[in-house]
């Protein structure tokens, strides 16, 4: 079985390309070269928008499964149409949880939740790209098949709730100074993560499977725990003490430096738990042992400690940390006053 990746290289599609060379698919990966790939797998050195090289490099070559990490808006999916079309045996088109409609209208959530997200370009275009993909399917036979990761994170990619530019590194630093870290609401809305390395288990299950063409399914952990313990737990690896500075969400979502409207409101404060028995029966892949956050937490700040290149200050965010800490504490204050 051979398959082609865009991309390959992230915190998702990695683990993917891992799991696909161990049960013996023939990969190769399209991407401009940047990172180490691999061994074993091939790599083709383009980028993907410039379409006339890509056609001609890939010319004489066909896959079962082609799989794009890097496609956002619908244009980059309408030049994914016109370049695979024929090529492939299946598309899988990496979407996103956060479409599902928020507020979450109930739970568990499953693959028929509503794709409304008012909080979030990034989610509505996903969405958008559903729809394209989906009415190709219908009129030409366009083979999607469509996948939609929660939270999934790495060792090199620890999930948070509220962070800077700069990636984890600064509230993992907060933290160990004894300082507060920002949360937003109450910290007590039930969130999902998931090691690449296990979404990657499903996801590959679904690779070559004709039978999901025309499908979509989401795949997640099965455990969904409140902020203030994921943060307990990131503290707790680190001997350090969580200090939260709990901060209105919709107070949040009015901060013009960051895109805390989307990520926010249009996702993280929202409580979310998963039905995963779509894809499970698609792929005949029983229950796993889903890595406990507790055990995935601990091993991502273990490989933040110990490779400082990942430690990556942020002086604007860590600024705003004191701002929002400093404007709480006047706000309460203000409130007790007899």
């Amino acid at each position: 079985m051979k398959a082609l990746l865009i991309g390959g290289t992230g915190t998702i599609s990695a683990s993917v390309v891992k799991r696909l060379l161990a049960t013996g698919w023939e990969v190769t990966l399209l991407n401009r070269g940047n990172r180490p790939v691999p061994e074993g797998a091939r790599v083709i050195r383009a980028d993907i928008n410039d379409t006339a090289r890509v056609r001609e490099l890939l010319r004489d070559m066909d896959f079962d499964t082609i799989a794009d990490f890097i496609v956002f808006t619908p244009e980059q999916a309408r030049r994914d149409m016109d370049l695979f079309a024929g090529k492939t045996r299946q598309y899988i088109f990496i979407s996103s949880a956060s479409a599902y409609q928020k507020p979450v209208p109930a739970l568990p959530i499953t693959e028929e939740t509503p794709l409304i997200n008012p909080y979030w370009e990034y989610s509505r275009n996903k969405a958008r790209i559903e729809e394209m993909l989906m009415n190709e399917y219908r009129a030409n036979g366009f083979p999607v098949t469509i996948v939609r990761p929660s939270h999934t994170y790495s060792e090199s990619s620890l999930p948070l709730q509220i962070h800077g530019d700069n990636g984890p590194w600064q509230v993992l630093k907060r933290m160990m100074e004894g300082k507060t870290v920002p949360v937003a609401a109450d910290g007590e809305t039930l969130w999902t993560m998931t090691t690449s390395e296990d979404f990657a288990i499903y996801f590959c299950g679904l690779c070559g499977n004709e039978q999901t063409i025309g499908e979509a399914y989401h795949i997640t952990g099965d455990e969904s725990i409140p902020w203030n313990e994921a943060y307990r737990i990131i503290a707790g690896c680190m001997r350090a003490e969580y200090k939260p500075c709990y901060i209105p969400a919709h107070l949040l979502a009015k901060v013009k430096r960051y895109d805390f409207n989307g990520a926010l409101l249009g996702d993280k404060t929202n409580s979310v738990i998963f039905d995963n028995s779509k894809v499970m029966c698609a792929t005949g892949i029983p229950p796993i042992r889903f890595t406990p956050f507790r055990e995935g937490a601990k091993r991502s700040v273990e490989y933040f400690l110990s490779h400082p290149e990942m430690q990556r200050e942020d002086p604007e965010f860590d600024a705003f940390c004191d701002r929002a800490e400093a404007a709480m504490a006047a706000a309460e204050k203000l409130l007790l006053e007899e």
